[in-house]
């Protein structure tokens, strides 16, 4: 059985190409068939990225008895073949895609997978590419699947196609091919000076360079470390995030929640192989391995992405664009966590990605359903400023004034709240805990447990001035989200001209409800989930097991 379980590193990335290839071949009118094959294929990779989040608990000794495991495609050994890797933070990546996309999928049933044929087609091509991305131990992979996943996005982007689809898309697609090309040349400059490509490899080639290779080497990385950035959707290179999220449809959006974590992905991953003074002690003179200049880069770009994020928050008036706008303070905020280089800070951040991506998946969801409920007015455009005469038989309408009653007191008049209504008020009360960071859920403790480990980070450290920016930036960010949230809930919810009440389908209004539940599953099992996540930090900082586990690949087979 074990054998068997050394193969499922490959199941992520095979069967959505499998899929997205089956459902392609059928018709347009075989619907039932193309969301079957679909719903197999999203249920088997959640099942496949909890088997893999599991083993990489060391939970199975006689598998991968380090907790890191490495899949050779065609038995051919590192550096020279394709390597897939999985350890705590491939594993956690992959569950969390995984759940953001079965939640997109069933959230599409209920009307958006009918205005384009190729949906479900693309949603799994798409899944692919970002599970490579996690999975692969090597840039040149890593670069073919950023296009696969780039290809998909725009195509969902498009589903259900208008002008401000088409004229965002164009944004997206621009400045994306842009942050590829500058990835094809890194990667190329790359391995013209070391002379590979594999990221657990490239530690020890760099220890070997002359001084004039270093410098070069120095180049590539900084142009790769650019593409990385405009993956993550760092400033000044995410102008067409918010458009982009607010343009497209909201399973789309939701989806695309995941998609800048892959470029913080990215970093994380090659700071930890790079950047590391346990894994690199012995390279010096690199400006890319030097801490003060990487961190320090890092940092700053992060905290101009945060403050980018925060002023846009406050200006933007349309709900989506503030969960786009969420999306890139969550991202400065990984970011600067990341150029602090402070160990206790990382599983705090770690908890923060999986939380935000959850709140703001079902944010943008949650978007398309209060959109429809301010689509056909019921009442008239202005309210008459001067009490009306009402019959006390009859409807009341909600928002109409009365006359005072006879003996000089008002009637009390309630007002029913839909179940419609009471559903997205309470989602949307939940989605603005979870993303300002609000007690009591999982927002709460993973901002609070930022702002503890940045604050122990500030007592006589070198950054103390950093981590107290930080601080200020994390509490200046929820209180914008708050307030730009609290403005917009109360027109949706409050403001009674020009809404309807929506109908609600169980297939939309579930995969919200479902997403909210795990962010409070989450709050829940606070403790264990941050013992996990501080694991995942520790291996992150000594990856001296996850470079040995790839290198050894392909020995006694």
């Amino acid at each position: 059985m074990s054998s068997w379980f050394r193969h499922l590193p490959v199941v992520p990335i095979v069967l959505p190409l499998l899929a997205a290839a089956l459902i392609l071949l059928l018709a347009e009118r075989a619907r039932a068939l193309r969301i079957a094959i679909a719903c197999v294929s999203i249920t088997a990779q959640l099942v496949a990225a909890i088997m893999l989040l599991a083993l990489t608990t060391e939970a199975f000794p006689d598998i991968w008895p380090q907790g890191v495991g490495a899949y050779a495609i065609g038995s051919w050994p590192a550096p020279f073949g394709i390597v897939l890797v999985i350890d705590r933070l491939t594993g956690l990546m992959l569950t969390l895609t995984a759940v953001v996309g079965l939640a997109v999928f069933i959230n599409s049933l209920a009307y958006w997978d009918r205005v384009g044929p190729h949906f479900h087609a693309l949603l799994q091509l798409l899944l692919m590419g970002v599970n490579g991305a996690f999975l692969t131990g090597d840039l040149f992979n890593l670069f073919v699947f950023f296009e696969v996943l780039l290809a998909a996005s725009y195509g969902l982007l498009l589903h259900g196609s208008n002008s401000q689809r088409v004229k965002m898309g164009l944004h997206y697609i621009v400045v994306n091919l842009v942050g590829s090309l500058l990835f094809l040349i890194g990667v190329s400059l790359i391995y013209g000076v070391t002379g590979t490509l594999n990221m657990a490899d490239l530690p020890a080639r760099a220890a070997a360079l002359s001084d004039a290779d270093r410098a070069l080497f120095d180049a590539a990385a900084a142009v790769l470390g650019i593409a990385f950035l405009t993956k993550a959707g760092c400033w000044p290179l995410n102008f067409w995030l918010p458009g982009t999220y607010a343009a497209a449809s909201p399973p789309v959006a939701a989806a695309f929640a995941i998609l800048t974590k892959v470029g913080v992905y990215a970093l994380l991953r090659l700071g930890s192989l790079i950047g590391s003074a346990n894994a690199l002690a012995h390279i010096e003179g690199s400006a890319l391995l030097r801490p003060d200049l990487f961190r320090g880069g890092m940092f700053y770009i992060g905290i101009m992405t945060m403050g980018f994020g925060i002023f846009g928050t406050l200006a933007a008036q349309q709900l989506a664009r503030v969960v786009g706008f969420s999306v890139i303070v969550s991202s400065g905020l990984l970011l600067t966590i990341m150029g602090l280089d402070h160990t206790p800070l990382l599983a705090p951040g770690l908890f923060y990605l999986v939380g935000s991506v959850l709140a703001t998946s079902a944010f943008f969801m949650l978007t398309g359903m209060t959109g429809r409920a301010w689509r056909t007015p019921t009442v008239p455009a202005t309210v008459p400023a001067t009490p009306v005469s009402v019959p006390t038989s009859g409807y009341i309408p909600f928002g109409v004034r009365l006359a005072a009653a006879p003996h000089g007191e008002d009637d009390e008049v309630g007002v029913a709240i839909p179940a419609a209504m009471a559903f997205m008020g309470l989602m949307f009360a939940f989605c603005v805990l979870l993303v300002t960071g609000s007690p009591p859920l999982s927002g709460f403790v993973a901002k609070f447990a930022i702002l503890a480990a940045a604050i122990q980070a500030a007592q006589g450290a070198p950054w103390a001035a950093a981590a107290w920016m930080l601080v200020g930036l994390t509490i200046a960010a929820g209180l914008a989200s708050l307030i730009a949230l609290t403005r917009i809930g109360m027109r949706l919810f409050w403001s009674v001209t020009g809404r309807s009440t929506p109908r609600l389908r169980a297939l939309e209004a579930g995969p919200v409800a479902m997403l909210v539940f795990l962010c409070i599953a989450l709050t829940v099992a606070a403790g264990p989930a941050m013992g996990f996540l501080e694991d995942t930090a520790a291996s992150l900082r000594a990856p001296r097991i996850y470079i040995d586990t790839v290198l050894a690949t392909g020995e006694g087979r």
